[in-house]
């Protein structure tokens, strides 16, 4: 058993830990992550008001504000809307089917085999952004998985495994960002060297990765995969019922009239941004990376490739100002989503730990739950909660702010509370059919969305059994 001496106890008690569970519960039972969080936030303030749902109201927007108030908060919500700029511009600018032409011009892929290799490749590779990942690799591979009579099921499969697993393993994109900012608005100390102790204990996003390897390389089937497989090889793309979320042609957005397509208006900004991340750690750390500020330095990362992408398009005459202004709008205005649910995100975690919630928790299980079971429980927790509302951010947003104040008052290392909470999020969104990743790799891979959610959960299922297991193991060893 978990012995604690807790130096202060809660003063709010059994309703300290109401706005984590209404956001929890709506979440669950609306699917709308938004309005869970927001509900969280307005029954913390109200309670604080002493219970006045007018003035908590009143406290509630207030407080949002003051989390914007805070220079990291700000910087890592800027940051969501950059990276949405960066997407727009590399596509409208012919970089995404630059590179998807160059890869299929060079014959790289010979074989069923190597297609599958480089679809698991791409996914690792392009770890910027999920969604990004997803539509580069599918608009890639598609083709040549069609020519091999590889299923479309399990080109969907090995996208969607390769997408927000490697993603959520890398602090220095979108969802480290994201990770970064929540980290720091619960105040734990050197919040960049707790997510990098974190990545190996990330065990479903480690299991899932191997896994989806392991079947590229060895070509593993696994339950209604083999159906799809063996009706592919007759040459049958889809079931007769199967209906594909669109037209292949349509998946990845135009770029400009008259734009020459060429990789290196991809690959040159996303490499510039991904070098330049460390270099900026150790300026902001004064000569230290483990110093540095990892939302500064991934502002300014973004900021940088951003600017290099305007470079190459007026270099290249492809766009002007005024097209490179419109076309960055856009693509920051379609991330609108995710920047609001960081910012509920950051102010929930603001008045959960006003109200001392993680002493409570801490306090009721303390003594009843073996350490051994308890970060698994977080683990399996988090990852109903993803599959519930299909939002691996939302989930983060709400599950950090409750693992992060419990692990310091049971005085344990925070790092194998991030780590379930992350791994949860990411298995739960996995096997969730109203995931928007889960839904833009079927899209990707002009697949039925369906068939990919069936295909894909015997793979998911393994590798969240193993990460089960292995939170038990660190948790026992804690």
């Amino acid at each position: 058993m978990v012995d604690i001496a807790l130096q202060e106890v809660a003063t709010h008690g059994f309703a300290s830990i109401l706005p984590p569970l209404l956001a929890i519960g709506l979440a669950i039972y609306t699917r709308q992550v938004f309005i869970s969080l927001a509900a969280g936030i307005w029954l913390g303030y109200t309670i604080l008001a002493g219970w006045n749902p007018a003035a908590g109201a009143a406290s509630a927007i207030e407080g949002a504000i003051t989390t914007l108030g805070d220079a990291g908060n700000a910087r890592v919500i800027v940051f969501t809307f950059l990276i949405g700029a960066l997407i727009a511009t590399v596509e409208a600018n012919g970089g995404m089917r630059g590179f998807v032409r160059w890869v299929e011009e060079a014959r790289w892929v010979t074989d069923r085999r190597r297609a599958q290799i480089m679809a698991w490749l791409i996914g690792i590779v392009i770890f910027i952004e999920s969604n990004l990942t997803i539509l580069v690799a599918g608009s890639v591979s598609r083709p040549l998985f069609d020519r091999f009579r590889i299923a479309r099921e399990k080109l969907a499969y090995i996208i969607d495994s390769t997408s927000a697993p490697v993603c959520i393993l890398i602090p220095f994109n979108a969802w480290g960002a994201l990770v970064l900012g929540i980290l720091e608005e619960q105040q734990v100390g050197n919040p960049l060297g707790v997510f990098l102790i974190a990545i190996p204990l990330n065990l479903y996003a480690v299991a899932a990765l191997a896994l989806a390897g392991l079947t590229a390389f060895r070509g593993w089937d696994l339950g209604p995969m083999k159906k799809a497989e063996a009706r592919t090889r007759e040459g049958r793309l889809q079931w007769e019922h199967a209906v594909a979320l669109a037209d292949p042609g349509e998946i990845a957005p135009p770029p400009a009239e008259g734009v020459a397509l060429k990789p290196r208006n991809m690959l040159i900004p996303i490499v510039a941004m991904v070098v330049s991340m460390p270099v900026f750690m150790w300026i902001t750390g004064d000569g230290s990376i483990a110093r540095g500020s990892g939302t500064t330095s991934v502002l300014w990362a973004v900021l940088f490739g951003l600017g290099l992408a305007w470079l190459l398009a007026l270099a290249q005459r492809s766009l002007n100002l005024d097209g490179l202004s419109r076309v960055g709008l856009k693509g920051a205005g379609a991330l609108t989503g995710m920047a609001v649910v960081l910012w509920l995100a950051l102010t929930l975690g603001q008045v959960t730990r006003s109200l001392g919630t993680g002493l409570y928790v801490a306090g009721v299980v303390g003594d009843t739950i073996p350490l051994a079971l308890l970060i698994p429980l977080v683990f399996i927790v988090t990852s109903v909660i993803a599959f519930a509302t299909g939002s691996s951010w939302g989930t983060f947003a709400i599950m950090l702010a409750v693992a992060i104040p419990l692990s310091n008052a049971l005085g344990l290392p925070p790092a194998p509370f991030v780590a379930a909470v992350l791994s949860g999020g990411v298995f739960g969104d996995h096997c969730s059919p109203i995931s928007d990743t889960t839904i833009i790799a079927s899209l990707a891979s002009a697949t039925d969305h369906i068939e990919h959610v069936r295909t894909q959960i015997p793979y998911a299922v393994i590798a969240g059994g193993v990460a089960t297991l292995g939170f038990a193991i660190v948790g026992a060893a804690m």
